[in-house]
């Protein structure tokens, strides 16, 4: 049933993506294109980050089939976000040059081969060549064409568009990882692996909608009002080089590494630690289900408490909820586990759904996608340290409790950084100055 509903909606793609390559659909006044752009990134969130989400669910089988430690299996996942490091900047520069439909093919295409050869898994240096390489590889092209092709479709409601964008990540969350944890009991996780590559080959459909404006013919919306446009929009922006020389490309940047650092920690290990504690394997898949849910909540709140009262007067929220969360569970244990994924979900989502809006507001569209990526390539740093960091530490101390004290600094951390994050309308007012200030950097 399954498999037919994918094929009747990949050939619904097709004939659409035919219509719209053979130039059967022009830009109407009575329909903005940039709809389309919102429907097929949210399509495209829900599938990867589910997928992503589904790494836990996978962690116990591999583990029970082959003997091998958290620490050992956790390197994996490690080695999926340090391939992000490099790859970000790059996928934001050819963003920004080829637009996101190239990139985000170029992601589903390694994602299906990526996970479809994870089937085969046999050794270690299979996990990390199939999933650290190729799959890490392939979500390296993900969040940066991501975050910044929306934003050039609007001008008015940024941040409320983004946080429905990106509440398919909580979608995806909702429902892939317990439909991976019933694929596993039911049909083991080397068919359960080839049914996600199969599934992914919707991402490839999905991204040939991706246009620009300037393709299409129209402009951005609220880009006709003066009144409706952001300040960024009547300035020049920075460059990548310009913007690194900027004390807040670095504090946006050490923001990032805090919240991945404590998302690593969570993806990974949430669903070992909840069996750890007496949960059923499939409890423990509904903490991921409850972020998600509780994820999409704080997408849409907080993506329109950006665009109401700005990103520098919320982007301390989070982390405040990011370190009471983990609080929460190092005193409760599994009798705070699923409020600990309502109020996590909430706190990370949040910053999630803030990047882009802060990096546009801070340093403007002109390279978005690239800062995007020089930012987050940054910060993979983080999803790379913590999920092999908390895996070590449980090898050693047979506890995840000091690992939930780092996460708790790092949330405090984030809340300090935030603190220092300058108001975005005074760089904007100011930034021609500060392009000159910085040329000679």
């Amino acid at each position: 049933m399954l498999s037919v509903g994918m094929l009747r909606l990949n050939v619904a793609l097709g004939k659409a993506i035919n219509m719209i390559t053979q130039g059967n659909i022009k830009p109407s006044p009575k329909f903005f294109y940039g709809y389309v752009i919102v429907a097929a990134t949210f399509i495209i969130a829900a599938l990867v980050e589910g997928a992503m989400y589904s790494f836990g669910i996978f962690f116990d089988p591999l583990l029970t089939e082959f003997g091998w430690t958290r620490a050992m299996t956790s390197g994996a996942f490690s080695l999926f976000m340090l391939f992000g490091i490099p790859i970000s900047p790059i996928a934001g520069k050819l963003t920004d040059r080829f637009g996101g439909r190239t990139v985000l093919t170029v992601c589903g295409s390694l994602l299906v081969v990526g996970y479809l050869l994870l089937s085969r898994t046999s050794t270690i240096w299979q996990l990390y060549l199939f999933y650290g390489v190729i799959v890490g590889t392939g979500m390296g092209f993900y969040w940066v064409p991501l975050l910044s092709t929306v934003p050039e479709w609007f001008v008015k409601k940024r941040g409320l568009v983004m946080g429905i964008v990106t509440s398919g990540i909580g979608i995806g969350q909702l429902i892939v990882p317990p439909l991976a944890d019933w694929s596993i009991s039911t049909y083991g996780w080397r068919t359960s692996y080839i049914l996600l590559g199969a599934t992914m080959a919707i991402i490839i459909a999905a991204a040939q909608f991706l246009r620009r404006p300037k393709q299409m013919g129209v402009l951005a919306y609220g880009a006709g009002n003066k009144d409706q446009e952001v300040p960024v929009a009547k300035v020049r922006g920075f460059s990548v080089r310009e913007a690194i020389c900027t004390r807040q490309f670095w504090i946006v940047s050490g923001l990032w590494f805090c919240w991945q650092f404590c998302l690593a920690v969570v993806l990974v290990h949430s669903v070992i630690y909840a069996i750890g504690l007496g949960m059923s394997s499939a409890g423990a898949a509904k903490i991921l289900s409850i972020i998600g849910l509780a994820g999409i909540m704080g997408r849409l709140a907080f993506g329109r408490f950006a665009d109401v009262i700005g990103v520098k007067s919320i982007v301390v929220a989070p982390f405040i909820l990011m370190s009471l969360a983990f609080s929460g569970l190092i005193i409760g244990g599994v009798g705070i586990i699923y409020l600990f994924a309502v109020v996590f979900g909430i706190a990370y989502s949040a910053v999630e759904v803030l990047q882009s809006p802060t990096i546009a507001e801070l340093f403007g569209l002109s390279s978005l996608g690239a800062i995007l990526g020089a930012t987050h390539g940054i910060g993979h740093i983080g999803s790379v340290l913590g999920a092999v960091i908390a895996g070590y530490i449980f090898d050693v101390t047979s506890s995840y409790r000091m690992a939930l004290f780092i996460c708790v600094a790092m949330g405090i951390t984030g809340v300090i950084l935030s603190v220092f994050l300058k108001p975005t309308g005074s760089i904007s007012t100011g930034m021609e100055r500060r392009l000159k200030q910085y040329k000679s950097c």
